[in-house]
């Protein structure tokens, strides 16, 4: 696998060599060693998957201190239209966001350093999406921010959302608790 530096601080396009042959196709998600030559945290403490139809839009999503956590997200069914959002005040990218198609096609994964909001609207009829994080789920600390604050371009524009994320304060609303971490 390749894992390449993306324009967010501290996040990174991971890009799989995926072995196809006339059975189908065979992925590493995950290698211990290769991530953390690069730094990345490899000590994962819970794993998602979810399901969406096309036109769904989730998030943007993250977990405030203490509770924060790096990500790992991959599409292993359909595409979608993945996005971050960099909330780390004294983040030289601070404010920005990347986007991303992650599909079962290009096996694409991206890793989301903690202080990153994360979101995806789904490009197709049913995409799931998987996620790796670094901390257990703690509602208290579970919170997004409004899916069309961030500058983001989505593929869509009336998404499907569920009333939790319709909720969320706006990017330029949100008093961000994430600190920046320089890399050692």
């Amino acid at each position: 696998m390749r894992i390449l530096p993306t324009a967010l601080a501290g996040c990174h396009l991971i890009v799989p060599d995926i072995r196809r042959d006339e059975r189908g196709y065979f992925v590493k998600t995950f290698h211990a060693e290769i991530f953390r030559e690069h730094g990345l945290a490899t000590d994962f403490r819970e794993e998602y998957y979810s399901a969406s139809h096309r036109g769904v839009l989730r998030g943007l999503h993250f977990q405030t201190p203490p509770h924060e956590h790096a990500k790992l997200v991959y599409c292993v069914r359909g595409a979608v239209f993945d996005a971050a959002v960099d909330l780390r005040q004294g983040s030289p990218t601070q404010g920005q966001h990347l986007t991303q198609e992650l599909s079962e096609d290009n096996g694409c994964m991206l890793y989301l350093a903690p202080g990153v909001a994360h979101g995806f609207c789904a490009l197709t009829d049913d995409a799931l999406m998987v996620y790796k994080v670094t901390t257990v789920y703690a509602p208290d600390s579970d919170s997004g921010i409004l899916w069309n604050s961030a500058g983001i371009d989505w593929p869509v524009t009336a998404p499907q959302l569920s009333a939790r994320d319709q909720q969320f304060a706006t990017l330029a609303q949100f008093a961000s608790p994430f600190r920046y971490q320089a890399p050692a």
